[in-house]
């Protein structure tokens, strides 16, 4: 069986955080691929403040460079909020012969108890909770543990330096600050 990575979120926009995380766990787990899926409705969260296909783009040119990292419309497909569940169903349908993994930060690990149907979900795949500085992954759920290296970067950081005209070079790939640039999403 092959065995894939899944990591989802709105990646509004996608970083190095990012990039890193997903490293991690292709080498850890040692994976097949990782499958980037950008959320169409975050269910925990408010929408995105770009639309789901320039995050789509934005994630395609930053994993562009590597031939195992790979990026899945699924969800901004959909209609509605984007449920783990529903995504998770579908792909084992399409795809019987892989082992899915579902890659989360550390600080998403302490909400599996709130997810749409979580015991089902526990059933379908393995939860892969990537350790970040201040968080334990302590959890009624087994989920497997990859570490990560300090790396304080978010979107929100991100967004918020371009509303402000500060640079966000080295937080993300050039080809998406160019995307941000040339769209010039988070400037209003």
């Amino acid at each position: 069986m092959r065995k894939i990575g899944l990591f989802g979120g709105t990646f509004d926009p996608p970083h190095y955080g990012h990039l890193i995380m997903a490293e991690q766990v292709y080498e850890a787990l040692q994976l097949d691929e990782i499958w980037f899926i950008p959320t169409n409705q975050p269910p925990h969260k408010e929408s995105a403040k770009s639309k789901g296909m320039l995050r789509y783009e934005m994630i395609q040119t930053a994993i562009s460079d590597h031939s195992a990292f790979k990026v899945d419309p699924i969800e901004l497909e959909r209609n509605g909020k984007s449920y783990t569940i529903d995504t998770i169903t579908f792909l084992q349908k399409k795809h019987p012969d892989v082992c899915f993994y579902f890659i989360i930060g550390g600080d998403m690990v302490e909400y599996l108890p709130k997810w749409h149907r979580i015991d089902e979900l526990i059933e379908l795949v393995t939860f892969v909770g990537v350790k970040r500085p201040g968080y334990q992954l302590d959890s009624k759920y087994q989920v497997l543990e990859v570490d990560m290296p300090l790396i304080d970067i978010s979107s929100t950081m991100i967004r918020e330096r371009v509303a402000n005209s500060q640079s966000i070079r080295y937080l993300t790939p050039s080809s998406v600050r160019k995307l941000i640039d040339d769209t010039r999403l988070y400037l209003s």
